[in-house]
């Protein structure tokens, strides 16, 4: 269990540090597969883990310069919002029925990516290449510039991750990677590391309220916390020298088969 969840947890971490988005959604079914947590117990652990991975991450790209904290801080805060419509919405939840829902979320996740790949041609071009989105850096300051349109689509980013971390305890960064490519120019770097400020902010103060209200995490837990937060440091190091594309498809391949997994074992 031990040596499981250690390799789990660095592995998930790695992916985290990797793309921002990797490793949340991959971490709840390594905890309920891997080491046969329910759907409720891994879901404070999963944060706890995607949490302290995204700080570290995130507190590297602070280093280098690359996270944007106002678009990170505006997301995180209407997520924090949001969480416990979805944390409610989860006690109504059968745990059947939910690890369904996780499954085809999973699914819908990775062939998304997958057809996104299509479109996108590296890590170092523009994430709008029509560059007509509602978040554009400004060539003059090279800072976003903050119009209504800039300010309700990160909301509305925020809005979305809050939710399925309550819901699903995911992290969302899945979600705030292709949110940000698709309302900015950030280049990846940079929304990568954003993306790990909002991880971070939303996944702790989940992760606390969920043990206010009575939820515990067992010391295989910590472990595997541990690992992820290690494997993050990693992942940011590898990041430089890794191809995207390569890395986005074995990626979305390993979220389909732990997708399949995962409902095989919630029906």
């Amino acid at each position: 269990m031990l040596l499981s969840g250690l390799l789990m947890g660095g592995s998930i971490g790695l992916l985290l540090g990797l793309t921002g988005a990797g490793g949340g959604i991959l971490a709840v079914p390594a905890l309920v597969v891997g080491m046969g947590f329910t759907l409720t117990e891994a879901k404070p652990i999963a944060l706890i883990a995607i949490g302290l991975a995204a700080f570290l991450g995130c507190m590297d790209g602070w280093r280098q310069g690359l996270v944007r904290y106002r678009a990170a801080l505006w997301m995180a805060a209407v997520g924090l919002l949001v969480t416990p419509i979805g944390s409610s919405l989860s006690q109504w939840m059968p745990e059947r029925v939910g690890g369904i829902l996780f499954s085809g979320l999973m699914a819908f996740s990775a062939l998304r990516l997958i057809r996104s790949l299509r479109f996108k041609q590296s890590s170092t071009s523009p994430l709008s290449n029509d560059m007509t989105g509602d978040c554009l850096l400004d060539a003059n300051t090279g800072r976003l510039r903050w119009t209504p349109r800039c300010v309700r689509s990160l909301l509305q980013v925020g809005a979305y991750a809050g939710f399925l971390t309550g819901l699903f305890g995911v992290g969302g960064g899945f979600v705030i990677v292709p949110g940000l490519r698709r309302v900015s120019d950030l280049d990846m770097r940079s929304g990568v590391a954003t993306s790990l400020m909002v991880i971070a902010t939303i996944s702790i103060f989940s992760a606390l309220a969920m043990m206010v209200h009575g939820a515990s995490v067992p010391v295989s837990g910590l472990w595997f916390a541990g690992a992820a937060g290690v494997g993050t440091l990693f992942g940011r190091w590898l990041s430089r020298y890794v191809a995207l594309r390569a890395l986005q498809c074995i990626f979305a391949a390993v979220t389909i088969l732990a997708a399949c997994v995962m409902l095989l074992k919630s029906i």
